[in-house]
């Protein structure tokens, strides 16, 4: 494949990258053709080490941290509805964010391409996750028979800003609690108290209201069968807080997302 074939395959994805980085579709085109017009002039910089992939976007974000108006939005009326919110993020933590959770970097891929150490990504990420939540702060709901983990997840999404409805322990609680105070996200195990299943309950609430969910468990090759339905958003045991910061705000953002795109179809 040819260094040209090899860029191209993935141009989507960075203009996907830079429209949610930039807050809007021009401005993150602009980032990126200045992007490639600095590869057509040094193709050296593709010769890193790295993949292709890691090395074009580390190539745009020197020229993005290069420029102060990276920090500048476009007029209200051009924005783009779904990627303000994230465009008010300050620009390393969302940086940071956009790599972990939009483009499914690594933080060993994300921290090569923002030049810091996989801890500073974590920082960074656990950053986001907080200015996020302030702008999107939500009832959460998490189903966990794990006394110290159910206290551990609680406190990070306290510390998100979000609201804990409650925690459940089993199947029935679950299902009692969801139903009583309808959640805006749950956090769930798969694998409970009473020896039923977190993944049984969850089907059961999303037949009745549609809520984004999360599955944090000890147990993730149970929910990668090929069978639907499989969880969108997945954490394995044992967890980094920066990984639930990053996952729980990115459910949240693509869940008002899909609504906004719904809204505009009816």
């Amino acid at each position: 494949m040819s260094t040209s074939q090899a860029v191209a395959q993935h141009l989507p994805y960075l203009r996907r990258y830079a429209r949610a980085l930039t807050g809007s579709q021009s401005s993150g085109d602009a980032y990126v053709a200045a992007t490639l017009e600095a590869l057509v002039e040094d193709p050296s910089v593709l010769e890193t080490g790295s993949s292709t992939r890691i090395a074009l976007y580390r190539l745009f974000t020197k020229i993005w941290n290069s420029l102060s108006i990276n920090e500048a939005t476009e007029p209200p009326g051009r924005e783009l509805p779904v990627e303000q919110r994230l465009a008010q993020l300050t620009p390393k933590p969302r940086q940071a964010f956009l790599l972990v959770a939009l483009e499914g970097l690594s933080e060993d891929d994300a921290a090569k391409v923002l030049d810091v150490d996989v801890p500073a990504v974590r920082g960074l990420v656990e950053e986001s996750g907080r200015e996020l939540a302030a702008e999107i702060a939500t009832d959460v709901m998490i189903i966990e028979d794990e006394t110290f983990i159910a206290m551990d997840l609680e406190g990070l999404v306290e510390g998100l800003g979000h609201r804990v409805l409650g925690v459940a322990r089993t199947h029935a609680e679950a299902i009692a609690l969801a139903k009583a105070k309808r959640p805006g996200l749950i956090l769930a195990d798969i694998q409970l108290a009473d020896g039923s299943s977190g993944l049984d309950a969850v089907n059961e609430l999303l037949r009745t209201f549609e809520v984004p969910v999360i599955f944090i468990t000890a147990y993730p090759e149970r929910f990668l069968t090929g069978e639907r339905p499989e969880p969108a958003f997945l954490i394995a045991k044992p967890f980094q807080p920066a990984t639930v910061s990053a996952v729980l705000s990115q459910a949240l953002f693509f869940e008002r997302k899909a609504r906004r795109r719904e809204r505009r179809k009816a």
